[in-house]
């Protein structure tokens, strides 16, 4: 860990010394431009540093204290619908550590668990104060939902670049079909800030501290309430979510 934050810092410092090293400019906007650059730049170093620190729960950060059930009831899902063990994920669709988790570890478990029938998984949002495009990706991706594509603007919000401008969303919606001019009216509405709040406000009764975070249980016969029995916190290895799921499974079966 402490080696991921020296890399971090190097880069930082890297980063200064380049701009500082560059020859002098006459036009001042030229400058101007460049000071902007390293702003944005360092700033997305820094947040990166703070989000890393955040997902290291040292000694004095309090435990996870999620409830012992959890209603899922009307919510959309990926899975099939006898699924008897669901994950819930709290997450930050401008979190590069949300992002490493979808590109790394969940198509592990997307074939082992949720295209085989045995698991359901359901999405959260925690969007972080220090990530300017989170909340609009979280609504863009609830809005999705009234064109039928929730979950495929969930997957397009985490792909292969963290920039989420308004221009950049209306890219990914565009690639996927949707009614980009419908979207964006949704997207500046408030229409599903009570959805959003609700996760905010879950994961902070739960003491959830980063992203991404999962709450893993077992499923009522209805399938609307899960009995929590498990978390993991951060990109964890596959072999973490395997080792909560299996005995879940066993337990169900």
């Amino acid at each position: 860990m402490m080696r991921s934050l020296s890399i971090l810092a190097l880069a930082l410092l890297v980063t200064v010394s380049a701009a500082a090293s560059q020859p002098g400019k006459d036009d001042l906007a030229k400058l101007k431009d460049q000071v902007a650059q390293l702003n944005a730049q360092q700033q997305q170093i820094l947040a990166s540093l703070d989000e890393l620190k955040k997902m290291v729960r040292g000694p004095g950060q309090p435990e996870l204290k999620p409830p012992p059930t959890m209603s899922v009831a009307g919510e959309l899902y990926k899975g099939e619908p006898a699924a008897k063990v669901a994950i819930i994920e709290y997450a930050d669709f401008q979190c590069p550590f949300c992002r490493r988790f979808e590109s790394q570890v969940y198509p592990n478990i997307r074939d082992s668990y949720i295209q085989t029938g045995k698991l359901k998984y359901f999405h959260r949002d925690m969007p972080l104060v220090f990530h300017q495009g989170a909340m609009p990706a979280a609504r863009a991706v609830h809005c999705a939902s009234e064109q039928g594509k929730f979950w495929e603007m969930h997957d397009a919000m985490l792909g292969d670049t963290a920039s989420l401008t308004p221009a950049d969303i209306d890219d990914r919606a565009g690639k996927l079909g949707l009614n980009v001019p419908d979207l964006d009216k949704c997207i500046s509405s408030n229409r599903f800030a009570d959805i959003i709040q609700r996760g905010i406000s879950e994961a902070s009764a739960m003491q959830v501290s980063g992203t991404p975070t999962f709450i893993i249980g077992t499923l009522d016969a209805n399938g609307n309430v899960m009995s929590v029995k498990k978390t993991v916190v951060g990109a964890s290895p596959f072999e973490a979510f395997k080792a909560a799921i299996d005995p879940l499974l066993a337990s169900a079966n």
